[in-house]
């Protein structure tokens, strides 16, 4: 069955490529999410005045791929404790977060960084309250770019786990 999550874990162009090479995953989209404006730009978001942090819609196969394993994937390359902070990223426009719309996969995706994660995790759950998708030239942007920066390590994915 077809579901998505929002997943926001410092700069979107390494989280998509990441969660773009996984078994299950169906389709990524880099966005900004969980601000207070409209259709905000890239330039707007990196200022750190519109509240969005850079996320990734990440539509995926829940008979192939669970929030439980999608979160195992998001925890092998952020760091759960840092605030505003992932790689040499740092601002409230990185800050790491799980944004849900249906109420019963905010509540696996809370049980699970719970059970797994020492208390005093700075990982935000929250609802989705807005998500606008990003200029095209951040889509599959490490794809396009494929020396461009990125915090997060590709190498973490086993192969018996790609696509």
């Amino acid at each position: 069955m077809k579901k998505t999550i929002y997943l926001a874990g410092g700069c979107f162009w390494g989280v998509e490529e990441y969660f773009s090479r996984l078994k299950g995953v169906l389709e990524t989209t880099v966005g900004y999410a969980n601000g207070t404006t409209a259709f905000p730009t890239y330039e707007e978001v990196k200022s750190g005045a519109t509240g969005h942090a850079e996320t990734v819609k990440i539509d995926y196969d829940s008979d192939l791929i669970t929030i439980p394993k999608l979160l195992e994937h998001y925890l092998r390359f952020v760091d759960p404790y840092s605030i505003n902070k992932q790689g040499e990223d740092e601002g409230s426009q990185y800050r790491t977060g799980v944004y849900y719309t249906d109420l019963l996969d905010g509540m696996e995706a809370r049980s699970y960084l719970s059970n797994t994660l020492k208390p005093g995790y700075k990982i935000e759950i929250a609802k989705l309250g807005n998500f606008f998708k990003a200029e095209e030239y951040h889509q599959e942007y490490l794809k396009k770019n494929p020396h461009g920066y990125c915090h997060v390590n590709l190498n973490l994915i086993n192969d018996n786990e790609k696509k």
